[in-house]
């Protein structure tokens, strides 16, 4: 199932809360991301049923192997584009913000050129 830009975002504040914490629930989303409560049970259901991520009796959430995919690939994207638009001038937090919209929209080809780049200019 294809997934919108809403649901990238939330795999991909998933994956990074827990990195940083042992337990990821709902709420922790929610403040995160600045969402209501509702809006973020609605969305955690969605991703729910199209089986990228489970919550478990306690409301602890887990992504699945499919959920982390593609919170590893959204992060990545995000990641590299800051580091390329940085490199490139921009500030940090202007960069920030462009990327985490770029990150979504960008072709699979077009973001492989530029990583293939950016990695072949980091080894020089």
């Amino acid at each position: 199932m294809a997934l919108f830009e809403s649901g990238e975002m939330y795999l991909e504040t998933i994956l990074l809360l827990s990195r940083k914490q042992p337990r990821v629930r709902a709420i922790d989303v929610g403040t995160e991301m600045g969402f209501s409560k509702p809006s973020v049970s609605r969305a955690l259901g969605i991703l729910k049923k199209d089986g990228y991520l489970t919550v478990d009796p306690d409301g602890h959430i887990a992504l699945t192997e499919s959920g982390r995919a593609v919170a590893e690939k959204i992060y990545e994207r995000h990641t590299l584009i800051t580091a390329v638009l940085t490199d490139l001038g921009v500030d940090k937090k202007i960069a920030a913000a462009d990327a985490c919209r770029i990150e979504h929209v960008i072709s699979e080809e077009s973001f492989e050129v530029i990583r293939s780049r950016y990695r072949k200019k980091e080894e020089a």
